[in-house]
């Protein structure tokens, strides 16, 4: 009656619920002026407070406090997950990742 190509065609998800590059980034929560920061992996167009993929740590900027998941980070940038500017900077700071080499 319905031949696969019709039912896939029917069902076929649209370009936005495709999956998406995985970023590693901060999600800000607590007070106004007293930020603190949650290291997230999360698909690269979600929203920045939204749903997470997996929690990874912790970020303090006022304290200069940070707490890391080490084997959860690994395991997550050998799936291939980029990690935004700030967060390179603390994994760096972290000996997680090598330093990044200047752009010439």
């Amino acid at each position: 009656m319905w031949s696969d190509r019709i039912i896939q065609t029917i069902f076929k998800q649209p370009e936005h619920f495709r999956p998406h590059m995985i970023k590693l980034r901060l999600k800000r929560y607590g007070k106004k002026r007293a930020a603190s920061y949650r290291i997230v992996a999360m698909n690269s167009r979600d929203r920045r407070d939204g749903r997470p993929l997996e929690e990874l740590g912790y970020y303090n900027p006022i304290t200069d406090e940070t707490r890391l998941h080490v084997e959860a980070i690994t395991k997550r940038l050998k799936e291939g997950a980029q990690p935004t500017d700030t967060v390179r900077r603390i994994l760096e700071k972290a000996s997680l990742l090598e330093p990044a080499k200047a752009k010439a």
